[in-house]
């Protein structure tokens, strides 16, 4: 019997040559292992982080679209003057079924138990979920100040999702943010753009007949400049996008009922 017979299997290895082809594949075999877990490791570990910075953009966002955020600010300690809310959008009343600390609406809209197929779908959204995490900002009374609803609708190359704050009365707006898409750099995400998200303070959901009248176009609709946000430049499926899931969400499908509850003020 030979000595390279004799000797165990790491130290065959050991002995063999470094070009051979079944050494090169044990080492990459071997490298690919351990990088894997490493990586593993990582993103295990990394991922109460990355959940907490999630949850730290959210917060910064809503700060930012009620016009309560300045940089430098303790976010934990201001949102804490956000009271959320879970919504049942059908019936436009919070519910206590759900804990609004932890409920997650992206998941409820994968739900079939808590979330509906759209057949009239102008957002682009596939499901809906039946019920919604809202906040509620009071002023120093405690009387209501400020309403932050979730939208999200589909663009030209993604969905946007963002928030749209409404004053107490329910139907003037306070402002509008996306803090995630996927649109055109310099054409559809101007969506960031403070000039743009600066046009839609002070516009108004409804006429004073009550009919949904926001609109987002390059033209001004019959309802007038109070109802108009001039449409992105050179941007036209965004635009369109945009104004389409405005629409759904303020519409009979989305917050409708609960806006009706909210100016007549029932909440």
């Amino acid at each position: 019997m030979s000595d390279t017979q004799n000797k165990g299997l790491i130290a065959r290895f050991l002995a063999a040559s470094p070009d051979s082809v079944g050494k090169t594949i044990i080492v990459a075999v071997a490298v690919c292992l351990v990088a894997s877990m490493i990586v593993s490791a990582a993103a295990v570990s990394l991922r109460p982080v990355q959940e907490a910075n999630k949850l730290k953009d959210k917060q910064v966002n809503i700060l930012q679209v009620a016009g309560v955020y300045e940089p430098g600010i303790n976010v934990g300690e201001a949102f804490a003057a956000f009271e959320p809310q879970v919504l049942e959008l059908e019936s436009g009343a919070f519910t206590d079924q759900f804990d609004a600390a932890t409920f997650d609406d992206a998941a409820a809209a994968s739900d079939p138990e808590l979330s509906v197929a759209l057949a009239d779908d102008p957002a682009g959204i596939g499901r809906k979920a039946k019920y919604r995490v809202i906040y509620l900002l009071r002023d120093d009374a405690g009387g209501l100040d400020k309403v932050i609803l979730p939208i999200h609708g589909y663009g030209l190359w993604s969905t946007l999702y963002g928030f749209i704050a409404l004053e107490a009365n329910g139907n003037d707006i306070y402002g509008l943010q996306f803090y995630q898409h996927g649109e055109t750099p310099g054409l559809g995400a101007e969506v960031d753009n403070p000039r743009w998200k600066t046009l839609w303070q002070g516009k108004r959901l409804h006429d004073d007949a009550g009919d949904l009248q926001i609109t987002v176009a390059k033209s001004q609709p019959a309802a007038g400049a109070d109802h108009h946000i001039d449409g992105l430049a050179g941007a036209t499926l965004t635009t369109v996008g945009v104004d389409n899931l405005v629409k759904f969400w303020m519409g009979d499908q989305g917050y409708a009922p609960f806006l009706a509850k909210l100016q007549a003020g029932e909440i």
